[in-house]
């Protein structure tokens, strides 16, 4: 009697789990349905989503405990799943990674009818494919890069010597291995970049004989860390290669519990979160602020605007507004992923490398150039350019209101101009006399034009020299929430 008892607990707790996955089916990604995409959705979806890469040394697929075994657990969390069985390359990489974008694009487009947040859609990828999840993290356009990555044990460098053989030769082919930039391309801890490269949790055991962990899984680890991206590490003790989410790993309630707290600490923006896009140089990247993910501008931004908005970092160092300077920004890979961000609010924060008088040469051109940035953001103010001032004004005054009167929705973005906090010194030839009568008077009048808001962070920045690193340029974390302040402010009061 208490065996029968047991047996039908048990019967019915198996039921429960598989009542968590309300559906399964499968998707051809090609037309002769050569790359497949099995999905498996959850009763009561959170809104989060996963798509698997199955491991196998780009020669076969290990889609079972590499791929469709972690659909119950993460169905049980609520969390889609959708396993890309994709086709092998044979030598061309562009194969499987267009698979998996694929993969990417039919998740995000199909979003609301699945019960999918489009900006908490993961990729989870294991050896082999733990190396096609990193470069689609790494490579891949922003509309088809993950939110957030996991890496089982990954094939991370394409050199032979210190990584999986075949699986470096069955992706670049063997002429391919022969060409050094592309084995250094496709090596993803080369391909890793600040605040572009979504956050990442590393699982391996340290007894892997087949990817040795410290010349794989590692470096990817420390190009996140050294580019201050989000990134967790979890190595166990014993379990080789290829464990994934079977049962025998002897670690795995732990690891289960593992992924389960890293997953759980991540915080997604929600879908009508305000977008706003941070596009300027170095003071924007948050150089020389440790972990600049966190405590950079942007960051701090985010903390003080709070979940009514989504702001994402795409500043890069040392860049120009200027076209010719020597580091243009709108050349940057940067600039485009804020393009495909479709951001509501920009901040645009240039103008201090402009200063330097081996950029300085080309002012004349330092109007259109900004003219260009804006016009890109907005097409509707194109139609202004050759217009005087006033006139530009009273024409954009009177659309506005037709607009108001017919409803229409605002024009966006809304773009704040910042004019460059004060250079306390002229290190790398920053000349601060250069941004107040160069810069900032080219700013203020293209915003005048145009109907754009500035922030005048030289005036408001001007008492706060304590704030900056010893080389005067940089504000260090103090000085990254004071500009946060600053700005929050400023979007507040609109």
């Amino acid at each position: 009697m208490k065996r029968s008892i047991l047996i039908i607990l048990a019967v019915c707790m198996t039921l429960a789990v598989s009542s968590q996955t309300a559906r399964t089916f499968t998707l051809n990604l090609t037309d002769d349905g050569q790359a497949q995409m099995v999905c498996f959705l959850p009763e009561k979806p959170s809104g989060r989503a996963i798509v698997g890469i199955p491991g196998g040394g780009y020669s076969v697929l290990s889609n079972n405990h590499e791929g469709t075994m972690a659909s119950k657990w993460l169905n049980q969390r609520g969390i889609s799943y959708f396993v890309v069985n994709y086709r092998l390359p044979n030598g061309d990489r562009t194969i499987p990674i267009s698979d998996v974008e694929n993969g990417f694009r039919i998740v995000r487009d199909s979003a609301t009818v699945w019960g999918i947040n489009p900006r908490d859609v993961g990729i989870m990828g294991f050896s082999a494919g733990g190396h096609l999840a990193s470069v689609i993290s790494t490579h891949s356009a922003f509309d088809v890069r993950p939110d957030f990555s996991i890496l089982f044990y990954p094939v991370i460098s394409m050199d032979e010597r210190v990584s999986h053989k075949w699986s470096c030769v069955n992706f670049l082919s063997e002429e391919g291995q022969k060409d050094p930039e592309l084995v250094r391309s496709f090596s993803t801890m080369n391909a890793v970049q600040r605040h572009i490269t979504p956050p990442a949790l590393i699982i391996s055991a340290s007894d892997d004989r087949l990817v040795p962990f410290v010349t794989n899984g590692l470096e990817y680890y420390k190009a996140m860390r050294n580019a201050g991206n989000d990134c967790a590490m979890y190595v166990y003790p014993t379990g080789d290669h290829g464990f994934g989410f079977g049962p025998w790993f002897k670690y795995h309630q732990q690891l289960l519990t593992d992924i389960g707290n890293w997953l759980d600490a991540r915080e997604a923006p929600k879908e009508d979160a305000v977008r706003v896009a941070c596009l300027g140089n170095s003071i924007t990247d948050g150089f020389g602020i440790d972990m600049a993910s966190a405590y950079g501008y942007p960051a701090m931004l985010q903390k003080k605007l709070g979940d009514g908005y989504w702001v994402r970092n795409f500043g890069v160092s040392s860049r120009t507004m200027l076209n010719k300077g020597d580091w243009p920004y709108m050349n940057e890979p940067a600039w485009r992923d804020a393009l495909d961000f479709k951001p509501e609010i920009v901040i645009i924060k240039l103008g201090t490398n402009d200063s330097k008088p081996e950029n300085w040469q080309y002012n004349a051109e330092f109007k259109q150039d900004l003219e260009q940035m804006i016009f890109t953001l907005r097409p509707d103010l194109k139609q202004y350019a050759n217009m005087p001032v006033k006139k530009a004004q009273k024409a954009m005054a009177k659309a506005q209101a037709k607009a108001a009167k017919s409803g229409a929705a605002p024009a966006k973005p809304q773009i704040y101009l910042c004019t460059p906090i004060p250079a306390f010194k002229s290190t790398w030839n920053i000349n601060d006399s250069v941004i107040v009568n160069g810069v900032i008077p080219i700013q203020q009048e293209v915003a005048q034009k145009y109907g754009l808001e500035v922030i005048d962070l030289h005036t408001l920045f001007a008492n706060d020299g304590d704030k900056v690193l010893p080389d005067g340029i940089h504000p260090d974390a103090k000085g990254a929430a004071r500009m946060a302040d600053i700005i929050a402010d400023a979007l507040r009061a609109q």
